[in-house]
C-alpha cells in the first residue's frame, strides 16, 4: 500500500498483486506497463521465477527486484534474466521514486552471460539501504611493493550528499582469496580485486545503513559474504570458458 500511494503521488498510475500468480495474470503480455516492482519472497511463486516468466511474455520489460536478501548471486541471475535494477528493503519513499525513475529512462538490456566488469558496475549502482556508489578511477592504487589494493568510491545518498569512501584490501587477505579460490591467478585480474573492495563496501553500507567509521574500510578476513561472492565470481568464470 504504501509503495502504491507513494508512486501515485508521484503521477504514476500503479496495479498491485498480492502473490506471484495475480502479478503475472495482470501484467498480461505487459503491453499497458512501463515497469514492474516486483518482490523476490512471495507467497507461491519466487520473485526469480515470475521475473523469467514476465521475460518469456515480454523481453522489453523493465522490471525492479525488491528484496532483503540482496547477494552477488542473487544479482548475476536476476541481472542475466533481464532485472533493470534492485531495490533493498527498508527503504525510503525518496528512494523508491528514485529507483522508478531511473529504471523508466534507462535502455532495456539484456544478456545470457555476465562478465565480472558488468557483475560489479550492475551490482554497486544498485541501491543499498539508500546509498549507491561508483568507482573513482583516480583513487585506484596497487602497490607492488606492499602488494595491498586501495580503492577510492564515491557514495552517493538518496538526499543527493555524496562523500568519497576509501577500501583497503591487505596483501594477507589476497593470499587467502588465491587458498580459497586455489588459484594463482584470479579471473579478471586487477578488476577482480577492485570488484572485491566493492563488495566490501556494498556489505557495509547493507549491514550499518551508513559509511564506514572515517570514510575508510578495511577489509580484514575473508568474511561469510565474501565467501560467497568468491563462489558466485568463479562460477561466472566457468560460464565464460564455456561459452568461449
Amino acid at each position: 500500500m504504501m509503495i502504491r500511494l507513494t508512486l501515485q503521488h508521484a503521477g504514476y498510475e500503479v496495479e498491485t498483486a498480492g502473490d506471484g500468480q495475480e502479478g503475472l495474470d495482470k501484467f498480461g503480455t505487459g503491453e499497458k506497463f512501463d515497469l514492474v516492482l516486483l518482490d523476490q519472497r512471495m507467497p507461491g511463486m519466487a520473485g526469480i521465477d515470475v521475473q523469467k516468466e514476465i521475460y518469456r511474455r515480454n523481453p522489453q520489460t523493465r522490471l525492479i527486484l525488491i528484496t532483503a536478501f540482496g547477494t552477488i548471486d542473487l544479482a548475476l541471475e536476476a541481472i542475466q534474466a533481464g532485472a533493470s535494477d534492485f531495490l533493498r528493503k527498508p527503504f525510503t519513499a525518496d528512494t523508491l521514486r528514485q529507483a522508478v525513475k531511473s529504471a523508466i529512462e534507462r535502455p532495456v538490456q539484456r544478456m545470457s552471460a555476465v562478465p565480472i566488469g558488468m557483475v560489479c558496475r550492475e551490482f554497486t549502482r544498485t541501491t543499498i539501504n539508500g546509498f549507491s556508489f561508483e568507482i573513482d578511477d583516480s583513487g585506484h592504487h596497487h602497490s607492488d611493493e606492499e602488494e595491498s589494493v586501495t580503492c577510492r568510491f564515491r557514495v552517493n545518498q538518496a538526499n543527493g550528499d555524496s562523500e568519497v569512501c576509501t577500501v583497503v584490501l591487505p596483501c594477507y587477505v589476497m593470499e587467502l582469496v588465491k587458498a580459497y579460490t586455489d588459484t594463482e591467478e584470479v579471473p579478471g585480474g586487477e578488476r577482480f580485486w577492485q570488484a572485491m573492495c566493492e563488495e566490501a563496501l556494498a556489505n557495509s553500507l547493507w549491514q550499518n545503513a551508513t559509511l564506514p567509521e572515517g570514510h575508510l574500510l578495511r577489509i580484514e578476513d575473508l568474511s561469510s559474504g565474501l565467501q560467497r561472492w568468491l563462489d558466485a565470481m568463479l562460477t561466472v568464470e566457468l560460464t565464460e570458458e564455456h561459452a568461449r
